[in-house]
């Protein structure tokens, strides 16, 4: 399943890439670089969810114990940040890749606008070759720093680039049927359904430094299920762990997504928040939309209705009147007005700035 993934979000750990709390361990995050550069060698995109940025900050400052202060944790953070990008910048570097960093919280995903843009951003990076390098924003967001350990952050950005799957790599090998710290014998789970409700009921507890422990794992893998990616918790000390995945080595635990990335493409987006606006289509429109698979252009409308922001979720009807798609609008109700039956090149002209090229990009459409 690794094997045939097209495109994969790998989430490293705070224990992975940190000299056991004294800042950051460049040494490893070299060797990760290392193995980004194979993967991409086997066409294969990838985006890194790295957490560290505590611990680097914390060694930076001078701090030898965690601080219990959320204001003290996001000064960390903001000082970690530095060295973090810092030095996955220049390992990649080194190896002829090109990196950049992103920084995001639960709220840039949950709004819709901002989910576009996000998204928008992190395809044309992929599409360029770059390797985006994500955390969540700790300088402002308190939801990693108390909880989830970058491992919600990895789910939701499969979710938002439609990733083929998410590789969580932490200090254990995987998923164990019982605490193998206290149980000798413990056995990892091979493979599972990601939805099975008895997964949470075995994950264990937080490790020390991180402060993730394996239930926001199974939980982040849930999550990844909804649009239909595979998830795999693998040991990251395993050497070449994420090139032996990708040739289709057996590592770790395999939380199995049930659902096919269209199918739960397409429910999430026709299960959206309340239709917000309309649009009303010419034939030719149609035509492009359910028989050529296209992208709905702003020179196909005739009609706009009600009142959208960017990201809106926005009904398509046929010249009848007939609902026949739905999707989330680049441009809002006022700026599509400006645009419509006009031809895509004189987007800027008109509202002195392009976004997109389509008012709406068929990954952000589904016919119904």
């Amino acid at each position: 399943m690794i094997r045939d993934a097209k495109t994969l979000v790998v989430k490293i750990g705070s224990s992975l890439v940190t000299n056991e709390g004294r800042g950051l361990d460049a040494a490893a995050i070299g060797r990760w670089a290392g193995q980004v550069a194979e993967l991409q060698q086997m066409g294969k995109k990838v985006v890194l969810v790295s957490s560290g940025a505590i611990a680097e900050g914390m060694q930076r400052l001078g701090w030898t114990r965690r601080p219990h202060a959320m204001h003290e944790l996001q000064a960390a953070a903001a000082v970690g940040q530095m060295g973090l990008a810092q030095c996955y910048e220049s390992c990649l570097r080194a190896l002829g890749l090109r990196s950049a960093q992103v920084l995001l919280t639960n709220a840039d995903l949950a709004d819709r606008q901002r989910y576009l843009n996000a998204r928008s951003t992190l395809r044309t990076l992929l599409a360029l070759g770059v390797v985006p390098v994500i955390n969540e924003n700790d300088t402002v967001a308190t939801d990693e720093i108390k909880l989830g350990d970058n491992d919600t952050l990895g789910a939701l950005v499969t979710n938002l680039i439609e990733a083929d799957a998410l590789v969580i790599l932490t200090d254990q090998a995987g998923l164990f049927d019982a605490d193998p710290r206290k149980s000798k014998q413990a056995k990892i789970v091979a493979e599972a359904d990601a939805s099975d409700p008895k997964l949470e009921t075995i994950a264990g507890g937080a490790g020390a430094l991180g402060r993730g422990g394996m239930l926001t794992k199974v939980q982040a893998a849930r999550r990844a299920a909804r649009s239909g990616a595979h998830t795999v918790i693998a040991a990251g000390a395993e050497p070449e762990v994420l090139v032996r995945l990708a040739r289709g080595e057996r590592i770790g635990t395999l939380l199995r997504a049930q659902t096919v990335p269209l199918a739960a493409r397409k429910q999430w987006l026709a299960d959206y928040l309340a239709v917000s606006g309309r649009v009303r289509l010419d034939a030719g429109a149609v035509k492009a939309l359910t028989r050529d698979g296209k992208s709905l252009l702003p020179i196909g409308v005739t009609e706009v209705a009600g009142e959208f922001e960017r990201g809106g979720v926005v009904a398509c009807l046929d010249p009848a009147g007939r609902e026949i798609a739905r999707g989330l609008a680049n441009y809002s109700a006022a700026e599509a007005r400006q645009i419509i039956r006009k031809p895509s090149a004189e987007i800027e002209a008109i509202l002195g700035y392009v976004d997109e090229p389509e008012l709406i990009h068929r990954d952000n459409l589904v016919l119904l």
